[in-house]
């Protein structure tokens, strides 16, 4: 395991230092190929026996369900690590996009295929655990059947108890629950001596688990009893390894594009640090007792912090820099102006919900003593243990170690002990502004060529856009911001040129404003 854990850390260190042009194909192949085996899985799926009592199961909803706050809060969590939210990678990546790509279309397609994907696995999942609850019912019909036969041989059952129709050697389900009914019926007093079993379909599909042990227990059981199976698997694992490449590889892009993009860092030279660093910290996951420090990491180092930073970031958007600022950003880059719904959802609902939902998920924290299901040897089943003083210490380390780069930060450039990045633009910002200014001279110059008033000239100013103020009220006007400013240092930064004089010149006219 460790060695396959430095493999894949070589493979993600490899890929980032490429850069995008790399990991973007590297990410063609992971994020497309997943599906191919979805689609061969849900076929293959379908076509077993007991696949449709899966389905069905997925479908049938339990609404008490819905008034339990974990749910809510796994539901919300599931979203924010689907759609990367939080992490940084979603905005690492979409900083090498163009200024007028239409990200309102990507948001919006990145969304509707994430549902229908999640659609996709779940069917998958339910199916061949329809088909797994099949086979342990049946076998479960099988072991209680002996166990009937035992007791009619010993005379501790009559014969008389068993329906004329039943055939011990071709017993189905629905004969087995019959005969079942009516020994429970006649030995009320006894029956729990007899130690018989319902055997019921809807048992075997409640007992569904979740997490590591779905992936590498329940749907690798399931496997063995596929025709076929080593395919199967072969086909099944290669997936998940190319689904954690890709998301390894998403997550460490976002740690590192930030950095180099802010500081004078050498690329190749970080990304190998880093990537030793995750390599050491992975270590802890590979030993034993790996699986419990996995569902410790899972719960207080995802969880919690990775809500707060969602939600500090709708907060500094739509109540610090401001909704209206933001919308008109928005209608800057994509040509027209977003919903008018976006708005209030933006500075209400997602703030609101952001802060109930972690409410709730303080609150059940506070009342359910923290703690794991360990394997408890002598009694050979999982019981529940509290977690020892060093290990409640360290569930603590993580919720505090990853919200700890916020108030770091914020605190940093409140003194102005760090820079804002307020005068630099990425590399790819600058070439595209650069373009844009260029053709603009152009216009300029055939403009003042062509120009149909005598004397006419052009500004040396490009087009202006008119940019709300904080307020959201009064349009901003690039000429009246000064240079030590945040406004002017980023506009004027964006919209002089290196040729461009930066003494007075002659005010726009209204055509070339126009």
């Amino acid at each position: 395991m460790t060695l396959s854990l430095l493999v894949a850390w070589i493979i993600v260190c490899l890929a980032v230092i490429r850069g995008i042009a790399s990991s973007g194909k590297v990410m063609y192949f992971s994020s497309l190929f997943p599906y191919v085996v979805l689609f061969c899985f849900l076929v293959r799926g379908l076509m077993l026996k007991g696949s449709v009592d899966g389905i069905a199961h997925m479908f049938t909803p339990k609404l008490e369900k819905m008034l339990e706050p974990q749910v809510w809060r796994e539901a919300a969590t599931q979203v924010f690590f689907a759609l990367g939210l939080g992490f940084g990678g979603v905005i690492a990546f979409s900083s090498y996009n163009k200024i007028d790509n239409n990200c309102h279309f990507d948001a919006v397609l990145v969304s509707v295929i994430n549902f229908l994907t999640s659609i996709l696995a779940t069917l998958v999942v339910f199916a061949v655990l329809g088909f797994k609850a099949n086979i342990m019912n049946e076998k479960c019909v099988v072991d209680n059947a002996e166990k009937i036969v035992g007791y009619l041989n010993s005379n501790v059952l009559s014969h008389d108890l068993i329906p004329p129709h039943v055939n011990f050697s071709h017993l189905s389900t629905s004969d087995y629950a019959e005969m079942y009914g009516v020994i429970k019926t006649v030995k009320e007093g006894s029956f729990a001596q007899l130690g018989l079993e319902p055997c019921l379909l809807e048992d075997e599909l409640n007992k569904a688990v979740q997490g590591t042990g779905l992936a590498f227990i329940a749907f690798t059981e399931a496997m063995t009893h596929f025709p076929g199976s080593p395919f199967w698997s072969v086909m099944f694992f290669f997936m998940l390894i190319n689904l954690g490449l890709g998301s390894m590889i998403g997550t460490m892009t976002g740690i590192t594009t930030p950095v180099l993009d802010t500081y004078k860092v050498q690329k190749e030279l970080f990304t190998v640090c880093c990537c030793i660093i995750a390599f050491f910290c992975g270590l802890l996951f590979v030993q034993r007792s790996g699986n419990y420090f996995v569902t410790m990491f899972d719960d207080y180092s995802a969880g919690l912090p990775l809500t707060v930073v969602v939600i500090l970031e709708n907060l500094s958007v739509a109540w610090i820099y401001g909704t209206k600022r933001f919308m008109q950003d928005l209608e800057d880059m994509l040509g027209f102006r977003p919903y008018k719904i976006y708005f209030y959802l933006w500075k209400y609902v997602s703030p609101l919900c952001l802060i109930v939902l972690i409410s709730a998920t303080v609150i059940e924290m506070a009342i359910s003593p923290p703690g794991y299901n360990a394997w408890v040897q002598e009694l050979a089943q999982e019981r529940f243990q509290s977690y020892p003083p060093w290990a409640l210490a360290m569930c603590f380390a993580l919720i505090v170690v990853a919200m700890l780069p916020l108030p770091i930060v914020f605190i940093a450039r409140r003194f102005n002990l760090m820079s804002d990045g307020s005068n630099k633009l990425s590399v790819s910002y600058r070439k595209t502004m650069m373009k844009d200014i260029s053709n603009l001279e152009e216009q300029d110059e055939a403009r003042f060529i062509l120009g149909s008033k005598p004397g006419e000239v052009p500004s040396s100013v490009p087009t202006r856009k008119n940019y709300l103020t904080p307020g959201g009220t009064k349009p901003l006007d690039p000429n009246s911001l000064s240079p030590n400013s945040c406004y002017g240092t980023s506009y004027q930064n964006a919209a002089i040129s290196p040729t461009t004089p930066t003494t007075p010149t002659t005010p726009a006219t209204p055509e070339s404003d126009s």
